[in-house]
């Protein structure tokens, strides 16, 4: 019996190609796309691809042509990606499941050859790939076509007409045009046309930007501490982001329950002393944004414990005294940083939620407050969602309830207006 109970607890191991999904960002996270692989000797790029989409978040799945299959075992495909390989169809409609109305996100024909451009100009759907750009074609899903040719085939009047025709339906990537080819353009052009399509913005690369994210603790004795029920979610999530949108994050992180983001620096810290100290070393540097995104105390013990206070006492007192503001100090470092600070309330109207997030907007000499009410039966309800309001100088927004993903997003969007 325990040995059966054993082998039910034994969870099945996700492909080890998977692990490096998001490693690089999630602006593609939740994103579907099917990459087709035509057969150009260009195929092996395909590879390089495939693993950029999937650094940044991307389901990748692979069409291959026979051609294809020849100069790459489509093995190949199945390591890169970590999911099956469609080299034939079957009775399973593989056509129907990749590419019917809303099955993907992106069909990316990488290599894309003179063959396969004419098949999906001209309705033929007679190997795997054609038939997938034909439902994809039919259900609209966007379809980008990256050509790889020999130059003369390029331009023949047949392969122009082709993609004349096409030219306002499906999108394309010039090809390099490099010792009489037409060479496929690198990975690295597809990846960066493919951010740009699904939202990358270049107003956030190379910024660099501060975050806070978290709660602190504060210790009443060696093994008791007061603390904030954060589990840095959010500014983790707005960490991601930012990342995905090329700035380069710094995170001065507390005890939260979250994985850091990959591709950020990390400095772990446990207190609001802690924390105080990491910001004030990094302000050494220069920054272009600072985001105090921590559920930082706002009160500590006056003197803790060196000991463990005993637990036989029937009653005892706790002497706090109140915590410096980190968010008041960083103008006194650097005056000309864009301070986007958050501030959490319970049970307040939404004018009232406005007039704290403008009173905390002047008391900090920040540019930007992020407000939310953490009180509400509706937060209590479903903590994984939220509502907040963004005040600055000029003007109030306010957020739908959403996802603390989609939460991240859109405090993005407001930080991006302001740099711009």
């Amino acid at each position: 019996m325990n040995k059966l109970v054993a082998k039910k607890k034994i969870k099945k191991r996700e492909h080890p190609s998977l692990d490096i999904v998001s490693s690089y960002g999630v602006e593609l996270s939740g994103k579907r796309i099917v990459l087709c692989v035509a057969g150009s000797v260009a195929a092996y790029k395909a590879i390089e691809l495939a693993r950029l989409l999937m650094r940044h978040g991307a389901d990748v799945t692979c069409v291959t042509s026979n051609a294809a299959t020849k100069l790459i075992q489509p093995d190949y495909f199945k390591w890169a990606t970590g999911n099956e390989v469609i080299t034939k169809l079957t009775g399973e409609l593989e056509h129907i499941r990749l590419a019917d109305y809303n099955q993907s996100d992106l069909i990316i024909v990488y290599p894309g050859t003179a063959n396969t451009l004419g098949k999906l100009a001209n309705g033929i759907d007679d190997t795997p790939i054609s038939t997938v750009l034909t439902v994809g074609f039919g259900s609209k899903i966007p379809i980008l076509m990256c050509l790889a040719m020999h130059d003369s085939m390029y331009g023949n009047l047949a392969v122009k007409k082709n993609i004349q025709f096409l030219k306002n339906k499906i999108e394309f990537i010039s090809p390099q045009m490099i010792e009489g080819k037409a060479k496929a353009p690198e990975p690295e052009d597809v990846l960066e046309y493919v951010l740009k399509k699904f939202g990358f913005s270049s107003a956030l690369k190379n910024k660099k930007v501060l975050m806070t994210a978290g709660p602190t603790i504060e210790h009443i004795d060696p093994v008791r501490v007061i603390t904030n029920q954060s589990t840095g979610k959010t500014g983790l999530s707005l960490a991601s982001e930012l990342i995905s949108a090329g700035a380069k994050v710094t995170l001065v992180y507390g005890p939260g329950e979250e994985k850091p983001p990959n591709g950020a620096k990390i400095i772990n810290v446990l207190s609001s002393k802690e924390m105080l100290n990491a910001v004030k070393t990094e302000l050494k540097k220069k920054f272009d944004i600072v985001i105090m995104t921590a559920a930082v105390a706002d009160y500590i013990p006056t003197n803790p414990s060196k000991k463990k206070i005993k637990s036989s006492k029937d009653k005892i007192e706790i002497s706090l005294k109140k915590a410096p503001k980190i968010i008041d100090q960083i103008k006194k470092f650097q005056k000309n940083v864009l301070l986007v600070g958050f501030k959490a309330e319970t049970n307040l109207t939404k004018n009232q939620l406005i007039k704290s997030a403008q009173k905390k907007l002047k008391e900090s000499s920040s540019d930007m407050i992020v407000a939310n009410d953490i009180g509400s039966s509706r937060y209590k309800k479903n903590p994984q969602n939220n509502q907040v309001i963004i005040v600055d100088t000029e003007k109030v927004v306010m957020s739908k309830w959403m996802n603390k993903q989609k939460i991240a997003k859109f405090i993005k969007k407001q930080i991006e207006q302001k740099i711009k």
